[in-house]
């Protein structure tokens, strides 16, 4: 094969022209990936569920619970005082105050940057899996752990941990977003490893609080994610159909509602 020349290889045109490209491929790849994971993590979850019921998980879930205790005093997490106040600190950024705040505001930054049907399906998406988790837990109705003293105030059903689900629709669901508006193959990296490990640092904290099962939190992620990829899946099909709006590029930076 012929070389091209170089003036060909960086002309702007072209490297639009290959971007493009490149961006059509990755939507046609995307949902595939997006409705894979669905099914995996769905299933997960079920099979998870269906263990939880029998009872399968529950030595387990004691031997985790009780590791994070100081064996002398059970109502004493380990590690020092201040990582306690710290986990504190951390599971309130799975709180339902703090996931209203965060969409919120992504919402209303989405709608001043002319991408009002993103805002829309944003506040959809995160809404919905909040109903959602609300609808397993009345489902499942499986008691908080009383194996050891909780760390803080808890009003709810324990199956799947609410704050391990909504961290991952939401927190996932954001970074996703976020990443594909982005060219910079850094940002991309950066942005979706600050939405996994924030999801991840809110389950360990629901543990190590004493308020979860193992199991509760594992769960309350497989589900998260699998909602956060239904509804990327989602968005990649309405971007397609051109009912809600592209990604930026430098060349539009977001497309009229």
């Amino acid at each position: 094969m012929t070389a091209l020349p170089s003036g060909y290889r960086n002309n702007p045109l072209v490297s639009r022209v290959n971007a493009l490209r490149l961006a059509l491929r990755l939507n046609e790849v995307g949902p595939v990936i997006a409705l894979l994971a669905v099914s995996l993590l769905g299933y997960g979850f079920f099979v998870l569920a269906h263990e939880v019921g029998e009872g399968s998980t529950a030595a387990l879930d004691r031997k985790i619970l009780l590791a994070l205790r100081n064996p002398a005093d059970i109502s004493d997490p380990i590690g020092p005082r201040w990582l306690e106040e710290t986990m504190r600190d951390i599971t309130g950024l799975g709180s339902v105050f703090t996931i209203v705040f965060v969409t919120a505001a992504a919402c209303a930054y989405l709608a001043m940057t002319r991408r009002r049907r993103i805002a829309v399906f944003v506040l959809a998406a995160i809404g919905g899996g909040e109903g959602a988790s609300t609808v397993l837990k009345l489902f499942y109705q499986r008691p908080r752990p009383d194996l050891v003293p909780h760390g803080m105030e808890v009003f709810t059903a324990s199956f799947p941990s609410g704050h391990a689900m909504m961290s991952a629709i939401a927190y996932l669901t954001l970074a996703s977003l976020i990443a594909r508006a982005n060219r910079q193959r850094e940002v991309k990296v950066l942005v979706l490893t600050v939405g996994v490990s924030t999801t991840l640092l809110v389950g360990i904290s629901r543990l190590y609080l004493g308020v979860h099962w193992p199991s509760d939190v594992l769960a309350g992620w497989c589900v998260g994610a699998a909602w956060a990829a239904l509804c990327w899946f989602v968005a990649l099909v309405l971007q397609q159909r051109g009912q809600v709006e592209a990604p930026s590029t430098p060349g539009n930076p977001g497309g009229p509602s």
